[in-house]
């Protein structure tokens, strides 16, 4: 059996059985990698290697979930080169990594798990035919809905636990200037931001996907870097707690804004760059308010914000002659 490098993962030249577990390791990997979206499996190797530098369990979730999610997309014979792609993956290692992240990580849960990230494949496909008549990708919508379900399930669910990691249900109250921001939070948040993307609150796991970014595309890799440090400065700004900052908090979703359209979605030049920023500076304060506005229920705001701003900005580009849609 003949295996090839290609500039983005392998590629096996047969049709045994070690060629199908190849190719679907790398469909796998690259779903890994399409959450900062980058169909790169070589990213997404990285990326998984950051993970569970930080958390095994975290690690072994998003292989499981993204898995489960692509065996599912397979199974019900989705187009080939979506799944090749990783676009039927992401979602379910996403929803994996967060079920295990705010749900006691029992035998019940873990099959919670394989069944949220299946499920996820379902509301990819039904939210992509939905978005489609808009020229809207899904981006992280199905695996924000999915979550949220199961979260919002718990209440009456009496052996699905949750752990204290899971916002306490409460009407939400004003915060005050908490802590005071050094250099050790710049450099801690700028790389907890990138980790947070995966729920990873680690700097050498930020580290690492900066790495795996950087294989995959610099022009992501510098978004990406750009998009947490303009949502640390944002939240520094604004009077966010030094802790919160430090953490990464306020920095995940203008990372994912900054990707997308910083290079993904559009042609790049100045107006794209100056468009991408704008958009990163108000990911930031749609954070806090998406936040805010679940607090109520006890839910986490996950990426709706990067979805939120990303559709938004995206309907708007239309109406502004100096930006240019990528085409796919």
């Amino acid at each position: 059996m003949a295996i090839r490098l290609s500039t983005t993962g392998l590629v096996a030249d047969n049709g045994d059985f070690t060629h199908s577990l190849l190719n679907f390791l790398d469909c796998v990997l690259r779903g890994v990698g399409q959450v900062m979206l980058q169909g790169n499996s070589y990213a997404g190797l990285l990326f998984l290697v950051g993970i569970f530098c930080n958390s095994p369990l975290f690690g072994l979730g998003a292989l499981l979930g993204t898995g489960a999610s692509t065996a599912t997309a397979m199974m019900l014979g989705t187009d080939r080169g979506q799944v090749r792609a990783g676009l039927f993956g992401f979602n379910g290692g996403l929803v994996a990594i967060a079920l295990l992240y705010f749900l006691e990580p029992d035998a019940l849960t873990w099959g919670c798990v394989i069944f949220a990230a299946a499920c996820s494949t379902i509301m990819m496909a039904g939210i992509a035919s939905l978005m489609g008549n808009w020229k809207l990708p899904a981006l992280t919508a199905p695996f924000v809905l999915t979550s949220l379900c199961f979260f919002l399930a718990t209440a009456r669910f009496g052996r699905i636990e949750s752990t204290d990691l899971l916002p306490t249900a409460g009407l939400p109250k004003a915060v005050t200037v908490e802590g005071v921001v050094t250099a050790s939070t710049v450099v801690d948040g700028l790389f907890n931001g990138i980790a947070q993307v995966f729920f990873q609150g680690n700097v050498i796991t930020g580290i690492l996907f900066v790495a795996g970014l950087l294989i995959s595309s610099r022009a992501a890799c510098i978004a990406a870097l750009a998009g947490s440090l303009t949502g640390l400065l944002v939240a520094w700004g604004m009077g966010a707690a030094e802790p919160a900052i430090r953490a990464g908090a306020f920095g995940y979703n203008s990372v994912l804004v900054a990707i997308a359209l910083g290079g993904q979605f559009f042609v790049p030049g100045r107006a794209s760059a100056a468009y991408a920023v704008f958009a990163t500076i108000a990911t930031a304060l749609v954070f806090a308010a998406v936040s805010a506005s679940l607090e109520p229920l006890g839910l986490p705001a996950l990426t709706l914000p990067f979805v939120l701003v990303t559709w938004l900005f995206l309907l708007a580009s239309p109406a502004f002659a100096c930006l240019q849609r990528k085409t796919t």
